[in-house]
């Protein structure tokens, strides 16, 4: 091989992987009840590095906000970023927005301030009837009931189920108790991009403001609806 080819392959090679470098970081925050597998009918492009975050039960008595800012150890700041949440993800993302400056934050089924939550949620903030349930009620109501609330509960059902069940008691209650009493009454329109379903039954279309609304989406859209979500989010990664 000649030393003008090597050159020609050193510097494309050079180039290349400064537009690799120059690509900020997707951070990937699953729902309460969900976990990576959420987000396995999207396909990110190859040239993003893609972290999914993980939970660990909460503290006791642990606000949203708290929960949230205890999650920034996952992420490194230094570089570019760009969050992507779905249910509970989105709201943490909207929380972690503020301080992180991400390029874009963008949620998936979500709210973006408690505003946009349905009453049966704001409703227990001051009657906390979720309170009167054990852990493992709670735990076996999730399992029996998610699965029925969603008009495509067929559609990948043993996928939802498989992330139900890998949840513990304890961390499904203390979620309840975060997404319940969050505090977050303002919501950033502006910074924000909302993708949701207009056939959400967990957080109903009648409370959301969004900028992309999926027709007959529900709250599993991501998973079941997956190549229409990641069409949107290759447009949105892009510019």
């Amino acid at each position: 091989m000649s030393i003008i080819r090597i050159g020609i392959i050193l510097c494309l090679s050079f180039a290349y992987s400064k537009v690799i470098a120059q690509k900020p970081t997707v951070y990937l925050f699953p729902g309460q009840g969900s976990d990576y597998r959420i987000f396995d009918s999207i396909q990110f492009d190859s040239s993003y590095s893609v972290v999914h975050i993980q939970y660990a039960i909460p503290s006791k008595g642990i606000s949203l906000r708290e929960f949230s800012y205890s999650l920034i150890s996952q992420i490194d700041s230094a570089r570019p970023i760009i969050l992507i949440g779905v249910s509970m993800g989105g709201m943490i993302c909207c929380e972690l927005e503020s301080v992180l400056n991400p390029i874009k934050t963008i949620i998936i089924s979500s709210a973006k301030c408690s505003n946009e939550l349905p009453f049966r949620y704001t409703f227990q903030r001051y009657i906390p009837i979720y309170k009167l349930f054990p852990k493992r009620i709670l735990y076996w109501g999730a399992l029996l009931m998610q699965p029925l609330v969603e008009p495509d509960r067929k559609v990948c059902k043993a996928t939802f189920k498989a992330m139900l069940k890998s949840k513990h008691p304890l961390y499904l209650k203390r979620t309840i108790a975060m997404i319940v009493t969050w505090d977050k009454y303002e919501c950033n329109t502006k910074s924000i991009i909302h993708i949701h379903g207009n056939n959400d039954h967990t957080l109903p279309v009648r409370n959301i403001t969004a900028d992309y609304f999926i027709h007959n989406g529900s709250h599993m859209m991501t998973l079941t609806r997956g190549h229409e979500i990641e069409t949107i989010l290759k447009q949105l990664l892009e510019h």
